[in-house]
């Protein structure tokens, strides 16, 4: 078969941590990928385009892939299609329809512990197989802030440093109302959480200086 991912990072990211160990995940995807026969159908839970642009393309033509998010995506690869849906309910699907589900850093949105159960099982239900990554909560500096220990803190002192001060990947709002919806829509999730929800999983931790920052679970290989 063709190389299944061309491993290019744009030109901003290409030589970060972040866009390192996603290049590293993705190995670790493609080659369970390059196992199967085609047909390939794989079901992106929370995925965009510009992901698969940023993080390299499918080149094998056996694979298709649908990307499901809350809004319709946007879609312009052949062999792509977007649905618009929630990953906690995912009734338009059939049992079993994917061979593949794959999720990169999505279940730490959904909401709290109900949703993110929700969810696991919506994905060990339409999928045959699943590879899921999602941030470490006890990594000291949070993934999406890149301030330390951020996640700790209650709800209205992250509101109110997000109100104030650019973190990570987000503007400061100036809105409270604003800050406080943002801050609460995340929610990292441990170890034991993870396990209890995908205890069947083979894990991949990836490291930075010996602690944990993300896991990988994956199953049905």
């Amino acid at each position: 078969m063709n190389v299944l991912f061309r491993r290019l990072a744009d030109n901003t990211n290409a030589g970060s941590m972040a866009s390192g160990m996603r290049r590293r995940r993705l190995a670790v995807f493609e080659t369970l990928l390059s196992g199967l026969p085609g047909p390939v159908r794989m079901l992106d839970v929370g995925g965009t385009e510009s992901f698969w642009k940023m993080t390299g393309i499918p080149a094998d033509e056996r694979v298709r892939v649908t990307l499901l998010n809350m809004e319709h995506p946007e879609v312009t690869l052949p062999r792509f299609t977007g649905v618009e849906g929630d990953a906690r309910r995912m009734s338009s699907f059939r049992d079993g329809e994917f061979d593949v589900v794959f999720s990169n850093s999505v279940l730490e949105h959904v909401g709290g512990p109900g949703d993110r159960r929700a969810m696991a099982d919506e994905v060990r239900r339409v999928g045959k197989r699943y590879f899921l990554q999602t941030p470490n909560r006890h990594f000291p500096v949070e993934p999406h802030f890149l301030f330390p220990f951020f996640q700790y803190l209650p709800v209205g002192s992250r509101a109110f440093l997000l109100e104030h001060f650019n973190l990570g990947w987000y503007g400061k709002t100036g809105n409270r109302d604003e800050a406080r919806r943002i801050v609460g829509g995340i929610e990292l999730v441990g170890r034991m959480e993870l396990k209890s929800l995908f205890p069947e999983a083979v894990w991949h931790d990836e490291k930075v200086l010996g602690l944990t920052k993300s896991f990988t679970v994956y199953h049905g290989w």
